[in-house]
């Protein structure tokens, strides 16, 4: 009698729930609003759910199609969530430019569990305190004392491509990782991990498989709430297990800058990121121990992740483009006089052409290929259409960097569309490598130091070639833009 109670309390709760489901997309203003938007025809209820329940790869496929066919956006709905996808930049510099808007959407709840609302995910006045805090971890003149960490780790990277390149391709994505984690431990971080290619490994799968979780979740609505479902399959307990992993590495950066930690608000002094967050701390900031800890796993993240699927993709296309590799090898000889030398930050400043070929390939391969806001009120898109307050407005990066109305013959590698005379006048929201607007990447600038780095040490020693073709590569839907088995290329010794 009590399992019947039961089983009718929960047939009454889910009939209510539809029904509500079914008014609110009948009735309610917000979906009047959006069903008004082009999309794909969806089912009454679950909406494009069954469109979207796919392998990562199909999806990243599916995401392109229908950004073509509707262009310059469309809406996707399920149950009572509804958004609109967006790649044109007036519609973009609407969401990006306006401070109402900066709120992340509902996509970004999934990372609580690992990062907290940390600067990547919190907003209101927590994102303003924490961004004031961090914003000095990168003035210019602290970059330029993390050329030599740079340098140091790319050296590092270039002994371990000599020991794999024996004759076969590399996949560049391990190596890469373990200098891109070792860099972000040591600058932002303060602290010397030991070059275990374990530990980076390790954190690494980890990274994989919550990546894959998200992606798994986004389009499954039943798995949403981690408490009711989501923790009680067996993705739920993997992703348990890469979340602690992820929190170990993190917390042990942290325990071992602590040991040490002299405040860092004394002049003279580098000042990691850690450390600020430390002495903001000592000195009654608002931010805890907790707070230390969601700012470290969100910079180890983004700060490694991001630039090891860069470095990927920048191998990958000079690899394929020789003559541009030479054209690089030549302006690295003229400004430092040998290409072997180790550059110092005017140095980096000064490789103008370098420059322009990362940016171009940021442009063909954005790291983060998808950014997600939630409207905070309605907006009027160029095309004529309103997109409802509380919507998620979802900016697809890859295909904005592909509309041939800004960037003539989208898919060709051109590095002179950064030109100056060339760049001057193209549509400020139309390249976006490191979003826009107030939420804009905080660190945009070590970043490319970081890639100008890496790129010497690299091609001052190597020669590469190709072994994936650019049309190889398989992308999957995920976090960052990550290719789905590596990325292949030849290294050859110079002379």
């Amino acid at each position: 009698m009590i399992l019947f109670s039961v089983f009718l309390l929960f047939v009454v709760i889910a009939v209510a729930s539809l029904i509500y489901i079914w008014w609110i997309q009948n009735f309610s203003r917000f979906f009047t609003l959006l069903r008004k938007i082009p999309g794909p025809p969806g089912y009454p209820i679950i909406g494009n759910l069954l469109e979207f329940i796919a392998t990562p790869e199909e999806m990243f496929k599916i995401d392109r199609k229908l950004l073509r066919q509707y262009y310059p956006l469309y809406k996707e709905w399920t149950l009572n969530y509804g958004g609109v996808n967006m790649i044109h930049p007036d519609d973009v510099e609407l969401v990006l430019s306006s401070s109402k808007h900066n709120e992340k959407s509902m996509v970004y709840n999934f990372l609580h569990s690992w990062l907290g609302t940390g600067l990547l995910t919190s907003t209101g006045a927590k994102w303003q305190t924490r961004r004031k805090i961090l914003t000095p971890a990168f003035h210019f003149t602290i970059l330029q004392q993390f050329v030599p960490v740079f340098n140091e780790g790319a050296a590092k990277l270039v002994e371990e491509l000599k020991r794999r390149c024996d004759g076969d391709a590399v996949d560049v994505v391990g190596p890469i990782t373990q200098f891109t984690l070792l860099s972000i431990a040591e600058t932002s971080m303060g602290i010397k991990l030991d070059d275990s290619p374990r530990d980076c490994t390790d954190y690494q799968n980890a990274i994989y498989t919550f990546g894959y979780a998200l992606t798994y979740r986004m389009v499954r609505p039943w798995l949403y709430n981690d408490s009711v479902f989501f923790n009680l399959t067996s993705l739920g307990k993997f992703t348990r297990k890469s979340i602690q992993t992820l929190h170990d590495f993190s917390r042990r950066v942290i325990t071992e800058r602590e040991k040490n930690f002299t405040d860092s608000s004394k002049p003279n002094k580098r000042m990691a990121m850690l450390d600020l967050l430390l002495s903001a701390k000592h000195n009654g900031a608002d931010i805890d121990d907790d707070g230390i800890a969601e700012e470290v796993d969100t910079f180890m993240f983004e700060g490694h992740d991001t630039t090891t699927i860069a470095i990927t993709y920048v191998l990958l296309l000079l690899a394929n483009h020789p003559t541009t590799q030479q054209e690089i090898y030549d302006e690295m000889t003229a400004v430092l006089g040998t290409a072997t030398k180790t550059p110092t930050y005017s140095d980096l400043k000064e490789l103008s052409f370098m420059e322009r070929c990362l940016k171009e390939c940021l442009r063909l391969y954005p790291s983060v290929p998808f950014i997600a806001r939630r409207l905070d009120e309605d907006i009027t898109t160029s095309s004529g259409y309103v997109v409802p307050k509380n919507a998620m407005a979802q900016i697809h990066i890859y295909d904005l960097h592909r509309n041939p109305e800004y960037f003539p013959d989208p898919e060709k590698f051109d590095p002179d569309r950064f030109l100056p005379e060339n760049a001057k006048n193209r549509h400020p929201f139309v390249y976006l490598p490191f979003s826009a607007g107030p939420r804009n990447c905080i660190g945009q600038r070590f970043a490319m130091l970081e890639l100008k780095a890496a790129l010497c040490a690299i091609l001052g020693n190597f020669v590469l070639e190709a072994a994936d073709k650019r049309e190889d590569i398989v992308m999957i839907t995920e976090m960052v833009l990550r290719p789905k088995n590596g990325v292949r290329v030849n290294f050859r010794l110079r002379k």
